[in-house]
């Protein structure tokens, strides 16, 4: 080898060193995809996702004698032992399947009369935070699969049918976890949230709420602009859908505020990244006004991050309750003074454009310590007409009753 080929060659390998160190900077460097968005004034801030407890929590450690709610509601706990468990999906024979995030287990929860037994269903995917029942099978929605457990409730072991091509999802991991349910037209809904905090993206495949055939087939949008839903339900005796959406963060401690929107034509633009909250104009995204876009039906607070909802349709609770909607605020990170991590209820008006918000399960923050206890997730009616709130923190899930 000559020594002009020698220097070459070292010198080759120096610049492969050199760029490989510089790769290996840049991505120890690049900020975690929660930080994407953080104006420089706030380079420094302690503001950061909560971690979930991944371990289970001991019933007698679960904070039930904290909860508060209004005179004549009781709380009990009706099933724990479930780190991570969120969204909710309740099958023909009774059973309850549970989604989770982080822990990529989904539960099923099975009503023995006096107790509940609970096992894992399926485990090791990739946020498997959507579920929902039809005909006696179970679909289970993560970032980047959908599974059909067939004849679920008569074969608890059934191997998943894969319907991942069939849906062809965007596989980004940033906000790609979903909530499922069918609608009253038999198809199955979900959302596919932004894969960013706030960004430029393709808005026929992020920020939506869309719909399929059971089979994957026949993908519609039924509503743009829609940052991050992860809750939506139909209201009682009309068939619209109402969707509870989180709005971005890093834009201080009052803006923007989250919301639920109303969705009275399919396909229609809900804001995002132009718009959110209470007429709030996004300073980087300027390109469309709020006047725009159809106006949220009810602000759910800054930051408060309003996940699972449900409108009340059993007669146990009382009558102004019916047809409100349930909603779980799953709390704050992004902001200094916590809010959320409760439990609110919507009073909507006759015509369901707009909504009045009170409390209504309460007591996990604290607000003197600025701390919380618990983290409402998700809620569901029983057919007795009590409610069932999922806690992820505690891994838990309780039986809101009233009277009885």
């Amino acid at each position: 080898m000559t020594s002009h080929s020698a220097w070459r060659m070292a010198l080759a390998g120096a610049l492969s060193l050199s760029l490989g160190s510089a790769a290996l900077a840049q991505q120890a460097a690049a900020p975690p995809a929660w930080a994407q968005g953080r104006p420089a004034e706030q380079a420094t801030s302690s503001l950061a996702p909560h971690a979930p407890r991944l371990t289970a929590t001991p019933a007698d450690r679960i904070p039930l004698d904290s909860i508060r709610l209004p005179e004549g509601f009781r709380a009990e706990l009706w099933a724990s032992g479930m780190p991570g468990a969120r969204m909710m999906a309740r099958g023909e024979d009774g059973t309850v399947y549970v989604g989770t995030r982080t822990i990529g287990r989904v539960y099923a929860v099975k009503d023995e009369g006096s107790a509940r037994s609970t096992r894992i269903l399926a485990q090791r995917l990739d946020n498997p935070n959507g579920v929902a029942v039809r005909d006696g099978a179970l679909y289970v929605i993560a970032v980047n699969r959908v599974l059909r457990f067939d004849n679920i409730a008569q074969n608890p072991s059934a191997e998943p049918v894969e319907l991942t091509q069939a849906f062809a999802l965007p596989t980004e991991g940033h906000h790609g976890w979903k909530f499922a349910a069918f609608g009253p037209d038999g198809k199955l809904y979900m959302n596919i949230g932004v894969p960013c905090n706030v960004c430029t993206f393709d808005e026929n495949r992020h920020a939506l709420i869309v719909r399929y055939n059971p089979d994957g087939s026949g993908r519609e949008v039924m509503g743009h602009g829609i940052r991050n839903s992860v809750g939506f339900d139909w209201r009682p005796g009309t068939n619209v859908l109402y969707a509870s959406n989180n709005a971005r963060d890093w834009a201080g401690n009052e803006l923007p505020e989250d919301t639920l929107h109303r969705l009275s034509r399919p396909g229609e633009h809900h804001g995002f990244p132009y718009c959110s909250g209470n007429a709030w104009q996004d300073p980087g995204h300027t390109g469309r006004q709020c006047s725009e876009f159809p106006a949220p039906v009810a602000m759910l607070g800054p930051h408060t991050a309003p996940l699972g909802m449900r409108f009340y349709t059993g007669t146990m609770f009382p009558e102004a309750y019916r047809g409100r909607a349930f909603v779980a605020r799953h709390g704050s990170w992004n902001r200094d003074a916590k809010s959320g991590f409760d439990v609110v209820a919507v009073t909507l008006n006759e015509d369901g454009t707009q909504g009045r918000v009170e409390p209504f399960l309460s007591g996990l923050l604290d607000t003197a310590e600025n701390s919380f206890k618990g983290r409402p997730t998700d809620v569901l009616v029983m057919p007795d007409g009590a409610l069932l709130v999922s806690d992820e923190q505690n891994g838990a899930i309780y039986r809101i009753t009233y009277g009885r």
